[in-house]
C-alpha cells in the first residue's frame, strides 16, 4: 500500500479498530448460564476479546491491528496498538478465554466463524515472524490450539456444507483455516480441509447466483465456495470446475451488481455493506486463480472494483452497527490478505 490515500484510509481504519476494542458496551453476549453466578460483564467472561460488540468481531479487530502493524510498523496508530495488544495478550487472560471452551455444552460456540478468525490471527502473527509477533503468538498458542482442535473434531463429523450467508457458513471458514494450516505448516489440517472442500463442492454445478443475496448476508455462499475451491484444486482443474459452477461469468456486463443496504444503522441490514467487501475480495481471489489470458478475469475484476467502491463508502464511524466490524473486512480486501503473498 504505497498510495498516500490508501495509507490515510488504513490509518483511519486502525483508529476505528482501537476504538472498537476499547469499547465494552454495547455488547452482544452469547453465553450459556446455569445460575446467577454465571452472570458476568463481558470483560469478566472474555478478558481478551470483550470489546467490539461481540467476541468474533473483537478477534478480527485484533487481526486487523496486527495486519496493519505488520504492513505499516511506523504508522501513527502503532504505539497505541502495540500497547493495547501487549496489555490484553497475557497468559492469565488467554487461559481464561481457553477455560470458556471447557464446558462440553459449548462445543459449537463460535464455530466456525470466530474460531476461524482465531486461526487467521495466529497465521498473521506466524507470517510476520518478528520477535514481537512470535511472542504474542506464543501467548495466544493455547487458544490457537483450542480452535484448531475444534475443527479437527468437527470436520470428520460434518456431513453437509453450511451454505448460509452469515457466521455459520463453512466455505469462508474453511478458507481461513486452510490458509492458517498452510502458513504454520500443519499438513494434516490442510489435507482435512482440502478433502472436505472437495467432498462438499467438487460436483457442484450451475450455482444459483441469481438467488443472492439474502436480506442479511455478509458472505456470498456461491462466491465463497468458488474462492475456497481455488485454494485446493490445480489451476487446470479449477478452470474446468469454475466453468461448470459459474457459467454466467463468461457473459460479462453487469452480471453481479453490488448489494444495497437501505438502513446501515440496522445491524442486520448493515451486513449487506460487508457483503460488498467480501464479494470484492472473493472475486479478486477467483480471478487470481485463472490463467492470465482467461477472458473471465476482466469481468471478475470489474465486478470486484464496483463492490469494493460500494463497500468502502459505507464505513462510517458514527454507525456502530457496521463500524465495529466493517473496517476489518476492508483491511482484508485492501491488503489482499486472501491472496498468496
Amino acid at each position: 500500500m504505497t498510495d498516500t490515500a490508501d495509507k490515510a484510509l488504513l490509518e483511519r481504519l486502525a483508529r476505528m479498530a482501537l476504538a472498537n476494542i476499547g469499547r465494552e458496551y454495547p455488547n452482544h453476549i452469547q453465553h450459556l448460564m446455569d445460575g446467577d453466578a454465571d452472570a458476568l460483564p463481558p470483560r469478566g467472561l472474555h478478558p481478551v476479546f470483550s470489546g467490539a460488540y461481540d467476541w468474533h468481531s473483537a478477534v478480527h479487530n485484533y487481526w486487523m491491528l496486527v495486519r496493519l502493524l505488520r504492513l505499516m510498523p511506523g504508522g501513527a496508530f502503532a504505539t497505541e496498538a502495540r500497547g493495547l495488544i501487549g496489555k490484553r495478550f497475557n497468559p492469565a487472560a488467554v487461559a481464561r478465554e481457553c477455560r470458556y471452551f471447557d464446558d462440553p455444552r459449548r462445543a459449537s460456540w463460535e464455530r466456525p466463524y470466530g474460531l476461524a478468525w482465531v486461526l487467521q490471527l495466529a497465521a498473521e502473527l506466524a507470517e510476520w515472524n518478528t520477535p514481537e509477533a512470535l511472542a504474542w503468538r506464543g501467548t495466544l498458542a493455547p487458544l490457537e490450539a483450542v480452535a484448531a482442535e475444534r475443527f479437527r473434531l468437527w470436520l470428520p463429523k460434518l456431513s453437509y456444507p453450511i451454505r448460509s450467508g452469515e457466521h455459520s457458513q463453512t466455505a469462508f471458514a474453511f478458507g481461513l483455516v486452510y490458509d492458517w494450516a498452510r502458513s504454520v505448516g500443519d499438513g494434516p489440517m490442510q489435507e482435512l480441509v482440502r478433502s472436505k472442500s472437495v467432498e462438499f463442492h467438487e460436483a457442484d454445478v450451475q450455482a444459483p447466483l441469481a438467488y443472492e443475496p439474502s436480506g442479511q448476508d455478509f458472505l456470498s455462499p456461491v462466491l465463497a465456495e468458488a474462492d475456497l475451491l481455488r485454494r485446493v484444486l490445480s489451476q487446470a482443474g479449477y478452470v474446468r470446475w469454475l466453468s461448470a459452477f459459474l457459467p454466467q461469468i463468461a457473459q460479462g456486463g453487469a452480471w453481479l451488481p453490488p448489494a444495497v443496504s437501505r438502513d446501515p444503522s440496522d445491524g442486520k441490514l448493515a451486513h449487506l455493506d460487508g457483503l460488498n467487501l467480501s464479494r470484492a475480495w472473493m472475486l479478486e481471489g477467483i480471478a487470481s486463480a485463472l490463467p492470465a489470458a482467461d477472458p473471465r478475469r476482466g469481468a471478475l475484476a470489474a465486478a470486484a472494483a464496483e463492490h469494493a467502491t460500494a463497500g468502502l463508502a459505507a464505513i462510517r464511524e458514527e454507525l456502530y452497527a457496521g463500524s465495529h466490524w466493517l473496517p476489518s473486512f476492508a483491511v482484508y480486501l485492501l491488503t489482499r490478505r486472501g491472496l498468496r503473498q
